[in-house]
């Protein structure tokens, strides 16, 4: 099951189309996940055609009232950003007004623009104090994402400020839709996900999620020993090798850039960039 959202209402993508997602279900899609399954192969009918393009930010309904993110969640980015292998995972925010579609223009800020593709985990049902052995559990989805990074702002800080570079408008893009777990694991092995972004063409990053150096479950596990999760939270796992502050020379998103971030099973974004104005 692929839930996106057009026109503002959570619609099921399928291969003939777009179907509406009933209305007794789209009040809150996760109380309902299950009834949304079984609705979604038994008996949606009504596919209409849509152009990607206008796709919105797949609908949570609820909207996250958490957003987590993980630095250095890869063995290869931890080592290009000069740091030690992490024993524990390190955890930072996203503000919710950062979310974006995934075929959206993006405003530059002033400063240096980064990438960063993530798989990001959707959170359906409470938790909290989640056994590792269960992390998988209150994870109904899965989806593309992309930590964007202002890291003029990131790291101008001692401490640095983490939240605040990675959360203006338009930093979190995330979609095109939010894949039932069933469906990824009818892909391909959920745990081993690849991951390509291409900047102009270029392939920029490209890893598997098995080289997480935690993966799911034990984020979950970890991030629900401190704070209940909720439904309609996102976590976004951690990004590869490859981001443009690392490089030399460095490298950062300028207007008219074309950023494509893929997962496997999961889905594609594409976005362009503009110069924000005053």
């Amino acid at each position: 099951m692929r839930i996106a959202q057009l026109a503002g209402h959570p619609v099921l993508l399928t291969e003939e189309g777009a179907i509406a997602v009933p209305a007794e279900f789209a009040t809150d899609l996760f109380t309902h996940w299950n009834d949304l399954l079984d609705w979604s192969s038994r008996s949606a009918t009504g596919a209409r055609p849509y152009d990607p393009a206008d796709l919105q930010a797949p609908g949570l309904i609820p909207a996250p009232r958490q957003i987590f993110a993980v630095a250095l969640n890869y063995r290869p980015h931890t080592a290009e950003a000069g740091y030690e292998e992490p024993s524990a995972p390190l955890v930072f925010t996203k503000f919710p007004t950062c979310l974006t579609g995934p075929y959206t223009t993006i405003d530059l800020p002033p400063g240096n623009v980064d990438w960063e593709l993530e798989l990001v985990a959707v959170i359906g049902r409470e938790a909290h104090k989640v056994p590792v052995e269960k992390g998988w559990d209150p994870v109904v989805a899965l989806t593309v994402g992309q930590d964007l990074s202002e890291r003029t702002a990131q790291l101008a800080g001692h401490p640095a400020q983490f939240s605040l570079g990675k959360s203006h408008p338009g930093f979190g893009p995330i979609g095109p839709a939010l894949v039932s777990l069933d469906e990824i694991d009818a892909a391909g092995h959920r745990d081993d996900l690849e991951l390509t972004c291409e900047l102009n063409g270029e392939v920029v990053q490209y890893d598997r999620t098995g080289s997480m150096i935690f993966p799911i479950p034990q984020l979950v596990s970890y991030l629900s020993e401190f704070c209940t999760l909720l439904p309609g939270d996102l976590i976004f796992t951690g990004t590869p090798a490859g981001v443009g502050n690392r490089r030399t020379p460095q490298r950062f998103l300028t207007p008219d850039d074309e950023l494509v971030s893929r997962i496997g099973g999961v889905g594609e974004m594409r976005h362009r960039f503009r110069r924000a104005t005053p």
